[in-house]
């Protein structure tokens, strides 16, 4: 279980004083100047020795994304901040910006210095209005405190923006988002280029997630090692778990990586609904990512890669529990309309395919469907998966596959007590 020492987030329930001066009391902004000392590459350097990986859901090493960064080039640099949290399940960054807002704008800071970045864009998703207040909030502090604009206390001149989109899932895509921020639709861009390369107007570009951003002054404060030493090899460090669905107390959490989903589960949400025996699906790391059965459930591990093996995923964290009163076949069903809905249309495999997949996922609730069509839908979900531009396509055919994978004697025995109501009809 993670010490109260070692929290990063040290007032995520808003329990304490959200402004600058409560932020300062609890350790934020504390020495600044002095991490902004050690340079460019020397913060880059620490960022990758203390194993931190993206908190967005790709997981790719936070540090060696900002080496991508070219070091001399005539076009300006830009950081920009993911706040379009619109993965179903997930709410983590919601509470940073509502209650720890100055973790993410002193984040923010150091990051752009590392990347040699003089402006950082925050794009908040459509619906998080009172969260885009809270953080406008605590810039304006600390433009009025001079810790950043023009001339700031730190020596980095330095300037931070908030941009609002209109609540499209797609926006979270990180070229999908950079489209938006141009004011144009928000379609994701074909790679190569990659942001890097060329990204926000055409100049070289880092997008990265609200909680990656926001951990890092407190990592360059307490040192690589402090942050590589929590956690399991190859993930390091400290996470944000959101515990939504079928358990006592839902909420969201900082524990270590690696903690066991059930010790996760029992500890902090009160345990599954109805006790353990009860459950009987858990959706690991928000909507996209396959669901795992109850057998996995029981000594499987919160990180990156014991959730690949299990053929899953972290993602964003956020565990969504279900218990024996779930449907489980209606559940991923609606999940395959949001992706329909969802999707930009850009790419012919997800703009057919997920509406085609939708539409044979209404059939197997109802049990109307054959059972060679479960294969059939399989083979669907691997000609959508991998063939598209951006993810969306992959997180339209993952809950699927997960379903089918793990819940196949569900789907059958829902066609076979169909057929046999037809035929006592008839």
């Amino acid at each position: 279980m993670l010490a109260d020492k070692d929290r990063i987030f040290t007032n995520i329930y808003g329990l304490h004083d959200v402004s600058l001066k409560g932020a300062m009391a609890r350790g934020q902004w504390d020495g600044t100047k002095q991490i902004l000392e050690f340079g460019h590459d020397e913060i880059i350097e620490r960022v990758k020795a203390s194993g931190l990986r993206g908190r967005g859901g790709a997981g790719f090493p936070t540090g060696l994304k900002w080496s991508f960064m070219p070091k001399e080039d005539p076009r300006p640099s830009y950081l920009v901040v993911n706040a379009d949290e619109s993965e179903p399940g997930s709410c983590k960054d919601r509470e940073i910006l509502r209650h720890d807002p100055h973790t993410l704008v002193e984040g923010c800071l150091i990051a752009s210095f590392a990347m040699r970045a003089h402006a950082c864009y925050v794009y908040f998703r459509g619906e998080y209005i009172r969260e885009r207040e809270a953080f406008q909030r605590a810039v304006d502090e600390a433009y009025e405190a001079g810790l950043i604009g023009k001339n700031n206390k730190n020596g980095w001149d330095f300037d931070l923006y908030v941009a609002h989109g209109a609540g499209a899932y797609i926006c979270g895509e990180e070229t999908a988002l950079l489209e938006s921020l141009e004011g144009k639709k928000g379609q994701p861009r074909m790679k190569p280029p990659f942001p890097a390369g060329s990204g926000l107007y055409g100049a070289p570009t880092t997008v990265n997630n609200v909680e990656s951003i926001a951990v890092t002054p407190t990592i360059l404060r307490r040192g690589a090692e402090w942050f590589a030493g929590l956690g399991i090899p190859n993930n390091t460090g400290t996470k944000l778990f959101q515990i939504s669905g079928h358990v006592e107390r839902p909420c969201v959490v900082e524990e270590e990586m690696g903690i066991p989903m059930r010790e996760l589960l029992e500890r902090h949400a009160g345990g599954v609904r109805g006790g353990w025996d009860n459950l009987l699906a858990v959706i690991p790391g928000g909507s996209s990512v396959p669901c795992l059965g109850t057998d996995m459930c029981q000594d499987i591990t919160m990180d990156f890669d014991s959730l690949q093996k299990a053929k899953s995923g972290l993602g964003t964290a956020a565990v969504i529990v279900m218990d024996k009163s779930t449907d489980i076949i209606k559940a991923i069903g609606r999940l395959s309309y949001f992706y329909k809905h969802e999707s930009c249309g850009q790419c012919t495999p997800c703009r057919e395919g997920t509406g085609w997949m939708w539409r044979v996922m209404q059939r197997l609730e109802r049990g109307e469907a054959e059972k060679h069509e479960i294969d059939m839908l399989f083979d669907v979900t691997k000609q959508v998966e991998g063939h598209t531009i951006c993810a969306l396509g992959d997180a339209a055919a993952w809950p699927i596959q997960g379903l089918i994978r793990n819940f196949r004697h569900v789907i059958e025995e829902r066609i076979d007590a169909a057929q046999a109501a037809r035929i006592a009809a008839e």
